[in-house]
C-alpha cells in the first residue's frame, strides 16, 4: 500500500495546484490512496464543503485540518456529516466532527487519525493519551494506521512519532508550512517527517504574500489581512510505503512539484 500525504493546501493558488497536478503526482509516485491537509484551503484559513467536495472529485480520500478547521463557520455540520473530512481528534468533547476513519485501499483498510499538538498552540487535550483511546478503538478494524499531527514545535512532532513507532504506519507533520529534510522509517517501522510543507506559493512567505509578511515584521502591527501567495506553486508531500500485513512502513520520500516545470514539461516529484 502506498499512500500519498498532501501538505497544507493555502488558499485558490494551492487549490490550482491541486487540482492541476494531484492526478499526475498521484500516478508518478503510484499511489494507493491520497491524505491532504485542507485546513488552509479557503482564502488561507479554514476550509468549506465546497471546497472539501472539490478535494473528493480529485479521488482524495481523507481531507485531514487543524486549528483552522473552525474558521469557516459554514464547514461545522458538514464535518458531522462526511466522515472522510477530519478535524483533530484530540479537540474537547462536544466539538463536531470525526478524529478519524477508515478507508479501503489497495484491498486493505486504512485508518487515519488527525491529532494537534500543545507547544506555542492551544492548550486543547493531550494527544499523546488521546491517540492512546484511538489507537484502542481501532484494534481490529485497521490494517495500517497513519497520522496527521499538526503541531508547531519540531520537538513534540518528533516526540510523538518517537512514541508511536511499531505501533503505526506513518506519523506525518503539518502545520508550520515549511518542509523539512528529515524523512525517516524509525527503528520500530514507522515513517516520520515533522513537516510535509505546503502545497501553493513557495514565492510567499509560509504560503503568503511576502510583502504583507515583512510589513507585519517592520512595523509588529497586523495591517493588512494576509492574502495567499500565487508565485513559485509546488505540491509537495510525502509518499509514504506501508505493509499492511504488518502495519508498518517500508519506506518515506518526500514529494516537491513545481508547477511550473510540469508546465514546461519537467516533471519531477523528487
Amino acid at each position: 500500500m502506498r499512500v500519498l500525504f498532501v501538505a497544507d493546501v493555502i488558499g485558490s493558488p494551492g487549490r490550482r495546484t491541486v487540482q492541476q497536478l494531484l492526478r499526475l503526482v498521484r500516478k508518478d509516485v503510484r499511489a494507493d490512496a491520497v491524505v491532504l491537509n485542507g485546513e488552509n484551503a479557503a482564502g488561507g484559513f479554514g476550509i468549506t464543503p465546497e471546497i472539501a467536495r472539490e478535494f473528493f472529485a480529485l479521488d482524495v480520500d481523507v481531507v485531514t485540518t487543524g486549528n483552522h478547521v473552525w474558521d469557516k463557520k459554514e464547514i461545522l455540520p458538514y464535518l458531522d456529516l462526511e466522515p472522510r473530512i477530519l478535524r483533530p481528534a484530540n479537540f474537547p468533547p462536544g466539538n463536531p466532527g470525526h478524529g478519524s476513519v477508515v478507508v479501503e485501499a489497495a484491498g486493505a483498510r486504512l485508518a487515519v487519525l488527525n491529532l494537534q499538538g500543545r507547544t506555542f498552540m492551544a492548550p486543547i487535550d493531550d494527544p499523546f493519551r488521546c491517540v492512546e483511546g484511538l489507537l484502542a478503538e481501532l484494534k481490529g478494524r485497521a490494517d495500517a494506521i497513519v497520522i496527521d499531527f499538526h503541531a508547531e514545535a519540531t520537538s513534540e512532532k518528533q516526540a510523538f512519532a518517537r512514541w508511536l513507532d511499531g505501533r503505526v504506519a506513518a506519523v506525518v507533520g503539518t502545520h508550520t508550512h515549511v518542509q523539512t529534510a528529515d524523512e525517516r522509517v524509525l527503528p520500530k517501522g514507522t515513517a516520520q517527517i515533522t513537516d510535509l510543507g505546503m502545497t501553493g506559493g513557495l514565492g510567499g512567505v509560509i504560503g503568503m504574500k511576502a510583502e504583507i509578511s515583512i510589513d507585519r515584521q517592520l512595523l509588529q502591527a497586523r495591517g493588512e489581512r494576509m492574502q495567499p501567495a500565487d508565485d513559485d506553486l509546488h505540491l509537495q508531500g510525502a509518499v509514504v510505503e506501508i505493509d499492511p500485513a504488518r502495519g508498518t512502513a517500508k519506506s518515506i520520500e518526500r514529494v516537491s512539484v513545481g508547477y511550473a516545470r510540469v508546465l514546461e514539461g519537467k516533471f519531477k516529484h523528487g
